[in-house]
């Protein structure tokens, strides 16, 4: 397959449109762009500061972490500890976690000296969820569709635990162009932590999962009326991101063991794997790279190493090879085969209108357009 000689973009992602070698999102970027990115990321950067320091002796710590174990919540941890004083708990809900994620997981907290809860909720559930969204997919394909219902669920867990011990600020790792910007760029939007219910209306519509299950999923309304939720924040959208100089950071900093292990490739979900597959097999391409194309594109990441490494993730995914074994050890953990894996549902907007409305008046843009203060929500 042709991609883009610039920032690789696969000729199949829609709107890539290659002309002469070269993708529309290349064609149309200009300098006047990355000025207005970096004018929007500055801002969010003062907002970000200022609620660091206003996050502190609020509750029993600080700030809390999702930890994945991959180097960018490794790495915002040292520097909210480190270079912050900050009170920093860190929060690892166990599922699917793989042996090198957890192995920087351990070296990490250990090396920090940081309080770690672990939370391991019912595999059986998760084992029913996956296998039911993988032979539902919506429009976007597997990523998508186990993403946007796997995230929220952790995300509710660290705000669950965020509400019970007082913590004014959740605080993620999540890279420029994680998740996809109508969830989230910078801030959950306040209505869609304090007034929104995150259960997947598909997964109520569909009778497979009881009470229980669906219960797993943030909702505000089960606390008490004037409630204080905690602002959710994502400070990789507001500090400068540089993918390869944190891969090195943490090597360097003794908080993960080698190169390798920092690397998203190794490190990642080890289902993953199965989701990359089914989404290579539907769209022919794979679905993180309209992702790393954008880093790639706007200076955050090396274009030699994900030209090398695409490749041998593609082939080692459909082959399911290395890492790729991963593909077939899913498949029959959640009893699938290949023509299980299949798109049944159009897309579906991940909040009502209003949220995006209060985003817009909320936002750190609009504010420092309003000369008015951020606070918690």
């Amino acid at each position: 397959m042709r991609s883009c000689k610039l920032c690789l973009l696969p000729e199949a992602v829609p709107g890539a449109d290659l002309r002469d070698g070269v993708c529309r999102p290349c064609r149309e970027y200009r300098p006047q762009d990355a000025e207005t990115a970096q004018s929007q990321r500055k801002l969010r950067e003062a907002d970000l500061e200022l609620a660091l320091r206003q996050c502190r002796g609020q509750g029993d710590f600080d700030c809390i972490v999702p930890l994945s174990g991959g180097k960018d919540s490794v790495y915002l941890i040292h520097k909210l500890k480190v270079e912050y004083g900050l009170r920093v708990l860190a929060h690892t809900t166990d599922i699917d976690i793989g042996e090198i994620a957890w192995a920087n997981i351990r070296r990490s907290v250990d090396k920090l000296d940081v309080e770690h809860l672990v939370y391991r909720p019912s595999l059986d559930f998760y084992r029913r969820l996956f296998r039911w969204l993988l032979m539902n997919q919506e429009a976007r394909g597997a990523v998508h569709t186990i993403s946007y219902v796997y995230a929220p669920l952790f995300e509710g867990n660290v705000l669950q635990v965020a509400m019970q011990r007082q913590i004014p600020l959740v605080l993620a790792g999540y890279s420029p162009g994680q998740p996809v910007a109508d969830r989230m760029t910078y801030e959950f939007p306040r209505l869609a932590i304090s007034e929104v219910d995150w259960t997947p209306p598909e997964l109520v519509a569909s009778g497979e999962f009881g009470a229980d299950d669906l219960a797993r999923f943030w909702n505000p309304a089960r606390y008490p009326a004037g409630s204080r939720f905690p602002r959710y924040l994502a400070p990789y959208h507001a500090w400068p991101y540089d993918q390869d100089e944190t891969m090195k950071k943490v090597v360097e900093l003794g908080l993960i063991g080698s190169s390798k292990n920092a690397s998203p490739v190794f490190s990642n979900y080890p289902i993953n794997w199965l989701l990359m597959y089914s989404d290579l097999k539907t769209f022919g391409y794979n679905p993180y790279a309209p992702e790393f194309s954008a880093l790639i594109r706007e200076g955050k990441a090396n274009r030699g190493y994900w030209k090398m490494m695409g490749k041998i993730v593609d082939f080692i995914t459909l082959n399911k090879l290395l890492l790729g074994r991963h593909v077939a050890s899913h498949m029959a953990w959640l009893g699938l085969r290949d023509e299980d894996l299949r798109i049944t549902r159009p897309s579906r907007r991940d909040w009502p209108d209003a949220v995006y409305q209060d985003w817009a008046i909320h936002s750190p843009e609009a504010v420092a357009a309003q000369g008015l203060a951020q606070a918690p929500g």
